[in-house]
Order: structure tokens, then C-alpha cells, then sequence
């Protein structure tokens, strides 16, 4: 499988503060929004943004939980067998400013997915998604996220790869292909 690097340390880094201060922007101290990393992939994305929230910016009371969208998805029951994950969510999102992190956008399913997911905890005032990487012309449902670290435009054997430091031991995006 041939890799190229698409973004290094440095560029993620610099995507991840931008995201962070147009969350500012739109929610100021969160009081009436909440954020929702999804499982498996899109928490390490949310996790870091939560960090640079707090330790950057000094926003404490930020309301966060993780989603498992594996039983949301219209094909969880086709091919194998899935792997689910855990759902923490300890608060109800009813009438909250809800903000779904994934890492990758690619057909619009796993939003889906996730958007019927939420509803078990509430009806949510209004969502948005924030997504590090959007493969824009991949989608099969009309989904668009808010807040957009990068756009890329890979055909669809190409595979987006997004590598964080906590689980890969780099931070970086990689484009592979068969």
C-alpha cells in the first residue's frame, strides 16, 4: 500500500487551534453547548480539542461525551461482525447547541448514524459538525460539516488516514491507496 503524507505535526496542530477559536467564536463559554466526539475515531479529535479549550483558552465547564454510533449504522448488519464501543454521555442534550466531532466525513452515514444516536438523549436545539478532514465529493447523504480542518479531494480507492500521538505515535494524515 503507497502512503503519502498529507499533514505533518505542524499542520495539524495549526488546523486544531483554528477549530478550537471558531468554536470560541460561535459558543463562547459553552454555556448552552455541548460537544460529542463520535467512537472509534473521531474522540482522539475531540479529546485534543477539548484539552486546547481548557488549557489554552481556560474554559472549564465545557460538557463532553463520546458516542458509539456501531448499532445507528445502516450496515451494521451487513458484512462483519462490528465492534462496539462505548457511549459516555452523562448529560441530556435536550434544547443544547450540539456539536458532533468526527475525524474523517467521507459518505455521510456515520452522521447519520450518530444524528439518530443523539436523539436517545434529548432534542437537541440545533447540531453542528466538526470534522478534521472533509472528503467532499464522497458523499451519499446531503451532510456538510460546520467547522472544516481541511478539504480533499481523493478518488474513492484512496483511503484518508488520520494518525494522533496518543494511539499512533505521531500526529499526521496520511492518503493510502492500493
Amino acid at each position: 500500500m503507497k502512503e503519502k503524507k498529507l499533514l505533518g505535526y505542524q499542520e495539524v496542530h495549526l488546523i486544531l487551534q483554528r477549530l478550537a477559536c471558531q468554536l470560541i467564536e460561535d459558543h463562547q463559554q459553552f454555556e448552552n453547548a455541548v460537544m460529542i466526539g463520535l467512537q472509534p475515531r473521531g474522540i482522539f479529535l475531540a479529546d485534543r480539542l477539548l484539552r486546547i479549550l481548557k488549557d489554552d483558552h481556560h474554559l472549564e465547564n465545557i460538557k463532553y461525551g463520546k458516542l458509539d454510533i456501531t448499532f445507528y449504522r445502516d450496515d451494521f448488519r451487513r458484512s462483519k461482525i462490528l465492534q462496539a464501543n462505548q457511549t459516555d454521555i452523562n448529560f441530556v442534550v435536550e434544547d443544547k447547541n450540539v456539536i458532533l466531532i468526527d475525524d474523517v466525513l467521507y459518505t455521510g452515514r456515520s452522521i447519520r448514524a450518530a444524528l439518530t444516536g443523539i436523539q436517545s438523549f434529548g432534542r437537541p436545539q440545533q447540531v453542528e459538525l466538526l470534522t478534521l478532514i472533509d472528503r467532499r465529493f464522497s458523499r451519499h447523504l446531503p451532510i456538510q460539516p460546520d467547522y472544516n480542518g481541511k478539504q480533499v479531494d481523493v478518488i474513492n480507492q484512496q483511503r484518508v488516514e488520520v494518525k494522533w500521538k496518543e494511539k499512533h505515535g505521531e500526529d499526521a494524515v496520511y492518503i493510502s491507496q492500493p
